[in-house]
């Protein structure tokens, strides 16, 4: 058992947590801003910390594109690794849930829990595949709106996601104005640039190039394996920055004095990838991954909620924000993030922002960091005070 496992049974850590599911949309169908609709929709979902007699200490954690419900603890002390932010949520931490009640809930078009490609379509006893409707930023929060409906909470305390979480947490903010007292978005975009949706478009092709995709219905036969972990080694590299690649790779050969001249893994970058792509496939649906990055390049803030102008879009805001970016983001780069500041202030809205100097890139809020971890602290400290 790891030092870490230990820590969290005695008590510095949350320990053991449980997935968590609620249904909806079984007497009338869900509708989608694509104009379809589904019925019988499930959330996976996950929960930490002890909501208050009036609920008002609720945090909406909001995870990334392949991300789920599991942010901290563990299911069972014997797993290898806690949930994915087990660093930022937990007793003490950043979001110290001796304080809040913290829930994270698997986005809808995903595969871990929640109604995806991969879930069984009760109209046809087998999984959607690509009949599964296309789905938008806007439709995976109504759905997260539906849970916090079904656990009677009137009002969020604020509201912390990045990347597509971020995204995410700046449509609930227009969409429910009223319900959202303070946001964080982190390392995130109010709309993709041409260079994230290229790179998501190379990876989707990636997917349905491999022979196995069989347009999406491969559930019953050999998965599109290959085409998958290909996309996420594309994905993985925006991810990361020169720099972080640099220190941690260079140009180091993998067990060689000496180039081999085949078309091996021979550095140590190139066996990286390849781990992380073939890690990736054990967990992750190919078809997930094409819904949910179609789903962030079609997000766009201001043309769907202000006419395409961002300051009209957060004139609906009511919200206390924390914006925060990372100077090593070449994926969601600082100034995007200073343009959602600029709209904000526009709108005499309460808003803070920090650049935090972190050399991992886009991946580096998911780091340790004292720095995001006390930015994260202090603010919710000072928005649960004012409450």
């Amino acid at each position: 058992m790891s030092e870490y496992i230990e820590q969290n049974q005695t008590g510095t850590g949350i320990g053991k947590v449980e997935k968590q599911f609620f249904t909806f949309a079984t007497h009338h169908r869900m509708k989608l801003e694509s104009g379809d609709s589904l019925s019988h929709v499930t959330i996976a979902y996950e929960t930490c910390g002890t909501l208050n007699k009036n609920k008002s200490n609720v945090i909406l954690v909001l995870h990334a594109l392949s991300g789920d419900s599991h942010m901290a603890g563990y299911y069972d002390f014997e797993d290898a690794k806690p949930g994915w932010w087990d660093i930022m949520v937990g007793p003490g931490k950043g979001i110290d849930t001796d304080r809040y009640f913290v829930i994270c809930s698997n986005i809808i078009g995903s595969c871990a829990g929640s109604t995806g490609p991969s879930s069984i379509n009760l109209e046809t006893n087998k999984e959607y595949g690509t009949s599964f409707p296309f789905v938008t930023i806007g439709d995976m929060v109504e759905a997260q709106k539906a849970l916090i409906n079904h656990l009677n909470i009137k009002s969020i305390l604020s509201l912390i996601g990045g990347s597509v979480g971020g995204m995410q947490v700046l449509e609930w903010c227009v969409r429910y104005p009223d319900m959202v007292q303070s946001a964080i978005p982190l390392a995130t975009t109010t709309r993709h640039s041409a260079l994230a949706i290229a790179f998501n478009e190379v990876a989707r092709q990636a997917i349905m190039a491999d022979p196995n995709w069989n347009q999406g219905h491969y559930y019953s036969e050999k998965k599109p394996d290959m085409g998958l972990a290909i996309a996420r080694m594309i994905g993985h590299i925006t991810y990361l920055s020169d720099e972080s690649m640099r220190l941690k790779f260079g140009r180091k050969l993998q067990n060689k004095s000496a180039l081999s001249f085949n078309f091996g893994a021979e550095f140590q970058v190139e066996s990286y990838l390849q781990h992380q792509g073939n890690k990736f496939i054990e967990r992750f649906d190919a078809n997930s991954f094409l819904y949910i990055t179609k789903a962030a390049d079609y997000f766009d803030l201001a043309g769907q909620h202000g006419s395409n102008s961002l300051v009209k879009a957060f004139s609906k805001c009511k919200s206390k924000f924390l914006v925060i970016s990372f100077t090593s983001d070449w994926l969601y780069p600082t100034y995007q993030s200073k343009e959602m500041v600029k709209a904000m202030k526009k709108n005499d809205l309460d808003v803070s922002f920090c650049e935090i100097d972190a050399q991992w890139g886009h991946d580096a809020f998911l780091l340790p960091s004292d720095r995001l971890d006390n930015l994260i602290r202090g603010f919710l400290r000072s928005v649960s005070n004012e409450g």
